[in-house]
């Protein structure tokens, strides 16, 4: 059986419908009939091991793979960010988050008021090498809302970071989100980082869903709170670590 990849419309109240998805990589499977609904402006977390499977699922919903078996339904307005900015060096900052798009002055508008969302307003005329690290990603943020995406995929996008950095792009990425609502998908390795940005989390294991739980976490989340340390010993525990 063939995937069958659907990107014309879904349900009103789902983003992506997955049913029965299985994948292999030289005969050795990597997903396996992994089934998973996400509602529009849902944001889920997706954890695992190294190897579980989590990119691979990220890149189906992408259309960045196609060679699986099973049925996939996701909203034609998609965006993707990766850990690397992959940001065109001989490009502006702005030109950089407007590429593929057609260059009009309305576009060039979008762009300039999606920059001022992540705080890069006055870098849009720009290098890409005269940003921070920080800044590099903020301008890869602003690349895929630029596009105003029903889905967000995000690929690790912090994990080259700093840790004061880091903490300052899960409240960027936090504001962005309620202000647009797009489903999202955060493929992480970093349990806190799940908890605190999203509403339900998903754990993979050997390419199952082992754990699919919803974030019942009162906002502002903080990692001292009683049912922050509750979840996180849960999710730790179900990535086989011992939490000391």
């Amino acid at each position: 059986m063939a995937l069958d990849f659907a990107t014309g419309p879904v349900p009103p109240a789902s983003a992506v419908i997955a049913a029965h998805v299985s994948k292999q990589f030289n005969g050795r499977p990597v997903l396996k009939d992994l089934s998973l609904d996400i509602e529009a402006g849902e944001f889920v977390a997706l954890l695992g091991k190294s190897g579980s499977g989590k990119s691979t699922f990220l890149r189906l919903l992408g259309a960045l793979d196609v060679d699986v078996e099973g049925s996939l339904r996701v909203p034609r307005r998609r965006a993707i960010v990766f850990q690397d900015p992959r940001l065109m060096p001989w490009l502006s900052v702005l030109r950089n988050i407007t590429i593929g798009l057609p260059q009009t002055e309305e576009v060039r508008k979008r762009g300039l008021a999606t920059l001022a969302e992540v705080g890069l307003e006055r870098h849009a005329f720009a290098w890409p090498r005269t940003l921070s690290g920080g800044e590099a990603q903020r301008a890869a943020l602003a690349r895929a809302m630029v596009r105003e995406p029903q889905l967000l995929l995000l690929d690790e996008p912090f994990g080259a970071l700093d840790a004061l950095t880091r903490i300052r792009m899960h409240g960027l990425l936090r504001d962005v989100y309620l202000r647009h609502r797009p489903a999202v998908l955060l493929v992480t390795h970093d349990v806190d980082e799940a908890i605190l940005l999203a509403d339900r989390v998903v754990v993979l294991t050997e390419g199952r869903i082992s754990l699919n739980e919803a974030v019942n976490v009162p906002t502002p989340r903080h990692r001292a709170d009683a049912p922050f340390i509750a979840l996180r010993q849960r999710l730790l525990r179900e990535l086989g670590v011992d939490d000391d």
